[in-house]
């Protein structure tokens, strides 16, 4: 009976250590696969953006608001970055020229929760060129691809 009493808080103790190190590991795979979506949302973000960048007008802002879709923390404008190019890569300086468009997204800073981590680290430059459609000049009798909406 004596060696019985002096084990009865040892279960506790056994709880509490295996306990801690349970939620971590749930705590880890939670923030891994917060992750994972963080980098799905941030490449969707620039193929939609490049998607409307192909359809809309030369230089409009459609672009920017179809990349900024999903409220991730911290995503901006400032985030958003389109171009558009001639046939032999280069800037192209007005409409007639272009033949791709890019857009991408980058410094974008992921921020983890953990119990007793505070570390935000930046993920890469997430980029998605397309060749240019109709640039917001619809074909005769068609409604335009892309509209924005009023001052």
């Amino acid at each position: 009976m004596r060696a019985r009493n002096r084990q009865q808080g040892i279960t506790t103790v056994e709880f509490s250590i295996v306990g801690g190190l349970l939620l971590v590991i749930i705590f880890g795979i939670v923030e891994f696969g917060r992750l994972i979506f963080t980098l799905n949302v941030l490449q969707e973000s620039a193929r939609r953006g490049a998607r409307v960048a192909a359809v809309c007008r030369f230089r409009s802002d459609g672009p920017v608001k179809a990349a900024l879709f999903a409220p991730l923390p911290g995503l901006t404008t400032s985030n958003v970055d389109v171009q558009y190019f001639d046939e032999d890569g280069s800037p192209a300086g007005a409409a007639e020229d272009v033949s791709f468009v890019r857009v991408s997204v980058s410094g974008y800073r992921f921020r983890i929760y953990l119990p007793l981590v505070d570390r935000e680290f930046p993920l890469r430059t997430f980029t998605s060129t397309l060749p240019a459609e109709s640039l917001g000049v619809p074909k005769i009798g068609e409604p335009a691809a892309c509209y924005e909406e009023g001052p």
